[in-house]
């Protein structure tokens, strides 16, 4: 049953929430979670390649995280920086391909370079595309997506022309989204890419998340019924 359900899962998109009260339930401060955050990706990513998965999307920093604290901010890009940097041959090794999605223009130059630099690095692996959704907000790509079309000379907007501008237009709308701790929030993420996406909200905190937890939600998608406008498929 979960082998042929597998065969209508292209794309999982993930909501990584807990990691600040995953610290500061071991009385850690909240960088200490998101630095367990990088393991959970880690078994993910391993995970996904065992499940023969082809996309995976990771939601690592939102439009909105803006307003946390500095030296919270500061302490996630040093950990994004430094997992680049120290891992350069884990994603050729394992065939996956980085892509990330979001405005990187108000990033560190030193990390969009090193950002950029992976993805080229790994444009040309094909097991499963990794995509990091970072200083991204559905609303504010939605606003991108349709001025850049009002700078076109197409007429009138419609979804499919949106569509194209969309930071995602390299991937498939994601069937099944996953948010980790419990919260059942979507968050400002791909609003419109999951207009028929099946959710799952399981209350395990991110750092904990790990391939029983994933297979967990591989099974119930698998009993869920995936209509479109009424029609199953």
């Amino acid at each position: 049953m979960l082998k042929s359900y597998l065969n209508l899962l292209d794309h999982v998109a993930i909501i990584m929430d807990g990691n600040g009260r995953w610290a500061t339930k071991r009385g850690l401060p909240r960088n200490f979670g998101h630095k367990a955050g990088i393991k959970a990706i880690e078994r993910t990513i391993d995970a996904c390649l065992k499940y023969k998965i082809k996309y995976l999307t990771f939601f690592a920093f939102s439009t909105e995280n803006w307003k946390r604290n500095q030296e919270e901010i500061d302490g996630i890009f040093q950990l994004l920086r430094d997992y680049l940097k120290e891992n350069p041959n884990y994603f050729t090794q394992k065939g996956v391909c980085v892509k990330h999605i979001g405005d990187l223009k108000p990033f560190p130059k030193d990390l969009k370079n090193q950002l950029v630099k992976t993805e080229n690095e790994t444009e040309k692996n094909k097991n499963l595309v990794v995509t990091f959704a970072l200083n991204y907000g559905g609303r504010d790509e939605i606003v991108r997506a349709v001025n850049k079309v009002l700078k076109s000379d197409k007429k009138e907007i419609n979804y499919k022309e949106l569509e194209k501008n969309f930071d995602t237009n390299f991937l498939p709308d994601p069937e099944l989204v996953i948010r980790t701790s419990g919260e059942n929030r979507l968050s400002n993420f791909m609003l419109l890419q999951m207009a028929y996406s099946e959710l799952y909200f399981p209350k395990v905190l991110w750092p904990d998340f790990d391939e029983k937890e994933l297979l967990k939600a591989l099974k119930v998608f698998s009993k869920r019924e995936r209509r479109f406008g009424g029609i199953k498929q």
